[in-house]
């Protein structure tokens, strides 16, 4: 048995739809710019390929649950997205063979120092600190099995912010595996956010905020 220098710390993990067990956290991935208005809202092009930021696993935040705003920011936003689960390893897959490493789904919240990614653009700097904060990645339970054919609607306090079909994504999740599988070796417990569409906005301390997509449990926060 190999000693530690102090104890491990424990694996992240998330409450699945209908089972006892829960789901082991591994990486979270995350694609920019897969719904063409939100590109548009941001001043962007949509990418000619899917490209990606990523998130610790300990920045996950179980539906349900409150949190403090964030520090070094004065511009939080809401960004309601469809998670993806990965059951199984995988590199170099094609898009046909991507659906096989699918394990489950959930809606999610890629929480966003908005502030702190626009000066990191402006001076060609990583977003790392706009993205990857403590508790800026809202899951709610993993339900197993194919993605829903179902609307995303993410609102704040009762008011709709967000609403987009899921078939609207620009890449299909099996496209945005096969893109990352050809840059990373995917394995059991990867969560890959699939992209915000339009009608991002600011979250303010006693905000509610939830994710919905039908059929899978609402990713909810309240900033404390």
């Amino acid at each position: 048995m190999v000693a530690l220098v102090f104890p491990a710390l424990p694996t992240v993990t998330l409450p699945v739809t209908g089972r006892p067990e829960r789901f082991p956290i591994r990486r979270i991935f995350c694609v920019g710019r897969n719904y063409a208005d939100h590109a548009a809202e941001m001043g962007n092009d949509p990418a000619e390929a899917p490209f990606f930021f990523t998130k610790p696993a300990d920045a996950v935040v179980e539906s349900g649950s409150r949190i403090p705003y964030p520090p070094a920011t004065g511009n939080l936003h809401h960004e309601g997205e469809l998670v993806v689960a990965i059951g199984k390893s995988g590199a170099m897959v094609s898009e046909e063979d991507a659906q096989n490493l699918i394990w489950g789904h959930a809606a999610g919240n890629d929480l966003t120092r908005r502030d702190l990614q626009t000066e990191a653009k402006a001076a060609r700097r990583p977003w790392d600190m706009a993205k990857a904060f403590d508790k800026s990645a809202v899951i709610g339970a993993v339900r197993p099995g194919p993605m829903p054919e179902a609307v995303l609607r993410c609102s704040v306090n009762g008011a709709t912010r967000q609403q987009a079909k899921l078939s609207d994504m620009i890449w299909s999740p099996a496209a945005i595996i096969a893109a990352l599988s050809r840059m990373v070796s995917l394995s059991p417990g990867d969560l890959i956010f699939t992209g915000t569409p339009a009608g991002v906005g600011p979250l303010a301390r006693g905000d509610t905020c939830k994710v919905e997509i039908e059929g899978l449990q609402t990713a909810s926060v309240t900033i404390a």
